[in-house]
């Protein structure tokens, strides 16, 4: 085919990692069986090993099947495959054969976490698989144990490090592996579980998040009682995980899909004259959020009791949003299904972008739209087309098959729906935020608290006691502040004082610092001009060219020491003269003795403006923005308490105050 793609860009190619950027809001997961690591890599499995595989998959699911029955997922259900060699279109492996999925949780983080808890239950199912799983972020596995994890793990050496291998974390070490590649760490964790196996904490750590499941996964289900049309009701009731498509559908509206809501022809076929039935629908705590904190109106056709019934009203209102949910997503994906575009398409189409295969023409031109024809009529012919098109229809053809079975309103009138669940949880989210933050916080301190004693070469004892905290002095602060700034730092950044032998830039200071000051002088003596006297026996011209020597630098002369002084005084100057029409000079406390000058009064008013710029104590100054901004947390996680922190100072909170 003329100016077709070329056939090098396999579909199998577009969502490599290296050439794909990672979808949001997804967790990625890869089961390795040990036995695949035995076997040589070949364009075909053996029909051995590919048959383990088979047996593999089925027994997992068959596992998992208790767990995953009932629960509503927020917008894909946990799903494993087998990887396709020799090309696999996966992001886990290039060569060994595995389990593989993904799974995206939306705004729904309760997904993510109950697949992490799917993930353990098989590791310690099957003691002789191991299990890798990441997301958007990476190793987010790291991240939840952040404060427990070795100085030399970091994101850039982390690949082929962390996996899970019969209910444990394992990461293997950097001083046995540099850089690892998939097969010597899984060969590692095999035959060397105990160097691998993380330390208690950080699986203490990880095993936290998960520990409430399956329960909480229960918990985390809500129902309630809507008004809906027949052929919503009928929908649901025999395929109730679509309510997640019909909350997706409504969530994520946009113009074009409203205008399938307006016309609801799927769904109210008969407009007005539609009959409302009460029914209960099962969705999770997040999908019900999403439908309950959206207004929404209903179009002119929609069937809506009087709102002097509020209950009624309520119930019809949230069914309304399921149903103009369901008509969006049932129509968009017949569309879809039709032109078996959607993702598929659309990373097929960056793929060709950053081949070059556009030649850089602008979008919309003649040659642009040739091109973009054919590579439409290509992607047509393929069979990722196929794939995606069977996948996008699948929903509809579905809702298709439920409504072509004979119903009506008498089906569901005649039964009496179960009230709806408690909903104060979605009003009672702040004590529950706050709570979490307060947790991190303490991990946060504890950490600190060991860091420091680390420091100090003290034994880890724990947390500090109160008796500790209560003795802070006001001026370790200003001391601890000091020994930061005046911290030689890397050029990597600024960082607590802490012996790190890390190699420092070779600057010579006092040589910059005269440079600065020479060029900071001539610009400072053409700003203010007239209003700057210069002594005859100094240079406004001074040359850079002319540099001192060794010596100059190690004793500088006097004619040096007093053109420094005239810098300092034309800059601080000029500092003056713009600062005079601000109330900036008020914000600071004053030194001790110039309080006392203005305490004496002067009857000179330019004596009472000159007072103003009196030198301030910057120790009482700094101290006093700390316990303000400290204060204003309000005894939640902030910058002063985090600051103050990392520096090894821990303030008090005012309990004796509040008690009074």
């Amino acid at each position: 085919m003329a100016g077709a793609p070329e056939s090098d860009l396999a579909f199998s190619d577009i969502f490599s990692q290296k050439n794909s950027r990672l979808p949001d809001d997804t967790v990625f997961y890869a089961i390795f069986p040990d036995l695949t690591l035995n076997s040589n890599p070949t364009p075909t499995p053996e029909p051995s090993l590919s048959s383990s595989l088979q047996s593999l998959h089925l027994q997992i699911l068959q596992t998992l099947s208790p767990f995953t029955t009932d629960y509503l997922w927020q917008h894909e259900s946990f799903t494993l495959s087998l990887s396709s060699l020799p090309k696999p279109s996966c992001l886990c492996s290039s060569h060994l054969p595995h389990l593989h999925g993904k799974l995206r949780f939306g705004d729904n983080l309760d997904d993510e976490w109950f697949t992490l808890f799917l993930l353990f239950k098989i590791s310690t199912t099957f003691p002789s698989l191991s299990i890798r799983v990441w997301d958007t972020d990476g190793e987010f596995l790291l991240i939840e144990a952040a404060f427990h994890l070795p100085r030399w793990l970091n994101p850039e050496n982390s690949l082929n490090r962390v996996f899970i291998r019969q209910g444990r974390i394992h990461i293997v070490p950097k001083d046995r592996l540099s850089s690892p590649n998939l097969s010597d760490s899984l060969r590692f964790i095999i035959n060397h579980s105990e160097e691998s196996r993380a330390s208690e904490s950080i699986q203490s750590a990880v095993k936290k998040r998960i520990l409430d499941y399956p329960e909480r996964a229960q918990r985390n289900m809500h129902q309630v009682r809507v008004r809906v049309p027949v052929s919503v009701a009928q929908v649901l009731k025999h395929e109730p995980c679509l309510i997640s498509l019909a909350v997706e559908g409504f969530y994520d509206r946009d113009i074009d899909s409203m205008k399938y809501a307006a016309k609801m022809e799927k769904f109210l076929p008969k407009g007005r004259e539609e009959e409302l039935v009460c029914v209960a629908v099962k969705m999770s705590r997040a999908m019900y959020a999403q439908l309950v904190q959206q207004a929404f109106q209903a179009p002119k056709n929609y069937p809506m009791p009087n709102r002097s019934d509020k209950v009624a009203y309520g119930e019809a209102e949230l069914g309304l949003k399921i149903t103009c949910g369901l008509e969006m997503m049932y129509q968009l994906r017949k569309r879809e299904g039709l032109e078996g575009k959607g993702r598929t398409w659309e990373a097929y189409k960056e793929s060709l972008e950053r081949s070059g295969y556009f030649q850089g023409l602008l979008p919309g031109s003649k040659e642009y739209q040739r091109l973009m024809h054919n590579a439409e009529e290509y992607y047509r012919n393929s069979s990722l087309f196929l794939r995606t098109s069977e996948m996008l229809s699948a929903p509809v053809k579905r809702i298709d098959e439920i409504l072509a079975i004979p119903h009506s309103p008498d089906e569901f009138s005649g039964q009496e729906a179960p009230p709806s669940d408690d909903d104060s949880w979605l009003y009672n989210g702040e004590d529950e935020l706050n709570s979490a933050l307060l947790e991190r916080q303490k991990e946060m301190d504890l950490y600190n608290s060991k860091h420091k004693k680390k420091q100090n070469g003290q034994d880890d004892t724990g947390p500090s006691s109160s008796s500790n905290v209560d003795e802070v002095g006001l001026g370790d602060i200003a001391k601890t502040m000091q020994d930061f700034v005046h911290k030689v730092s890397s050029y990597k950044g600024a960082e607590v004082p802490e012996n790190r032998n890390l190699k420092e830039v070779d600057l010579d200071v006092d040589r910059f610092i005269k440079d600065m000051e020479s060029v900071m002088k001539r610009q400072g003596f053409e700003d203010v001009g007239s209003n700057v006297d210069i002594e005859d026996g100094s240079s406004s011209d001074f040359d850079l060219d002319e540099s001192e020597d060794e010596s100059d630098i190690a004793e500088p002369s006097e004619d040096n020491e007093e053109e420094k002084d005239t810098f300092m005084h034309s800059y601080s100057d000029a500092m003056n003269e713009e600062l005079k029409p601000t109330s900036i000079a008020k914000s600071f406390v004053r030194a001790n003795e110039q309080a006392t000058k203005k305490d004496e009064g002067t009857s000179n008013a330019t004596e009472d403006m000159d007072a103003d710029f009196t030198p301030v104590d910057v120790d009482v100054n700094l101290v006093k923005s700390f316990l303000d901004s400290f204060s204003s947390q309000q005894g939640l996680p902030g910058p002063a308490s985090n600051l103050l922190g990392l520096m090894g100072v821990q303030l008090p909170h005012d309990d004796k105050k509040k008690g009074k």
